[in-house]
C-alpha cells in the first residue's frame, strides 16, 4: 500500500530570498490547516534562524538533533522529526544549519540531498500527504536543493512597493532548476501576505505581479493583523490562537485551494 500512496506525497517549497513577506508564517498556517483538513503533514525548517522551529513551540537550544545532521551527517531522517502540538511533524533547524551551506559546497550531489531525505521517507513507510520546505531567505544552496526537490513553488508575497523585486531573482533561480536538477518543478503562484484591501496600493502591487511575471495569483490573500505577531509568541500558528480571525481562516481557504490543485 505504501508504495501506492508515496507518489501522492506533494512537496513544496515555499520561498521567497526577501525577508518580512510571512514566508514561515505561511508555512506553519498553510501546515496547520492541512492538518485541520486530515492530511499527514511534515514541515522542513531549512532558515539556520530556525523561525518556524521557534514559531512552533520548540526552542532550537533544547534540540541535539536537526535537519543539520540529517543533510551532512547522513543521520536518519526519522530521528530527528518532532510531532507538535499543531498535529504538523517537524524536521527542525538549529543554527548549526548556518554550516551546511559551506559543508554542502564542496559534496557532488548537494542539489539532490533533500530530494533524497524525501525519497528516504518514503522508503521507510513513513507516507505524507504534504511536505512543506520553509527555504532560507537567499539562494544559496539550501534553497536550490528545496527547489530541486519539490514539485511545486509559492512565493508569499508582502504587497507593498519594491517587495517584488527579487522575484525575477527567484524565477531565474527556479528556470536553472528546471534546465538541471529538477524539470518538472512548477512555479504554483503568489500568494498576497500582509494585504490591506483598503489601499489601491496594495491591488496595484498585485496586478504588477501578475502583468510582469505571468504569475498566478493565489488566494485569498492574507490580511494584514497583528494576531499574525501574537502566535509565534505562544508556540503555535493563528489557527490555533485566532481560530475565528479573518487570517486563520484566509491560511485555511489557502490550504483547501491547495488542496483542490493537487486532486484535480
Amino acid at each position: 500500500m505504501n508504495g501506492l500512496q508515496e507518489w501522492r506525497t506533494t512537496v513544496l517549497a515555499v520561498a521567497n530570498q526577501k525577508g518580512g513577506v510571512a514566508k514561515t508564517t505561511t508555512v506553519a498556517s498553510v501546515g496547520a490547516a492541512l492538518a485541520e483538513r486530515g492530511q499527514r503533514v511534515l514541515l522542513v525548517d531549512l532558515d539556520p534562524q530556525s523561525c518556524l522551529t521557534f514559531s512552533l513551540g520548540i526552542d532550537p537550544e533544547d534540540l541535539e538533533l536537526s535537519v543539520h545532521h540529517v543533510l551532512t551527517k547522513g543521520l536518519a531522517v526519522t530521528e530527528a522529526i518532532i510531532t507538535t502540538e499543531e498535529n504538523v511533524d517537524l524536521l527542525p533547524a538549529t543554527i548549526e544549519l548556518a554550516r551546511a551551506e559551506a559543508d554542502l559546497l564542496t559534496r557532488t550531489g548537494r542539489e539532490h540531498v533533500l530530494r533524497t531525505v524525501v525519497e528516504d521517507l518514503a522508503e521507510q513507510g513513513e507516507h505524507y500527504d504534504w511536505i512543506l520546505l520553509d527555504c532560507p531567505p537567499s539562494l544559496g544552496v539550501l534553497t536550490v536543493a528545496a527547489l530541486t526537490a519539490a514539485e511545486g513553488v509559492l512565493i508569499p508575497l508582502q504587497c507593498e512597493t519594491l517587495s517584488h523585486r527579487g522575484v525575477g531573482q527567484l524565477l531565474d533561480t527556479v528556470h536553472d532548476v528546471r534546465r538541471f536538477t529538477n524539470r518538472d518543478l512548477v512555479v504554483w503562484g503568489v500568494l498576497p501576505t500582509l494585504y490591506d484591501g483598503r489601499t489601491n496600493h496594495a491591488r496595484t502591487v498585485l496586478e504588477t505581479i501578475a502583468d510582469t511575471y505571468d504569475l498566478e495569483v493565489l488566494g485569498p490573500p492574507i490580511p494584514k493583523t497583528i494576531k499574525f505577531a501574537e502566535a509565534p509568541a505562544a508556540g503555535r500558528s493563528i489557527l490555533a490562537t485566532s481560530r475565528s480571525s479573518k487570517g486563520a481562516q484566509a491560511y485555511r481557504e489557502v490550504a483547501a485551494n491547495l488542496s483542490a490543485r493537487v486532486a484535480s
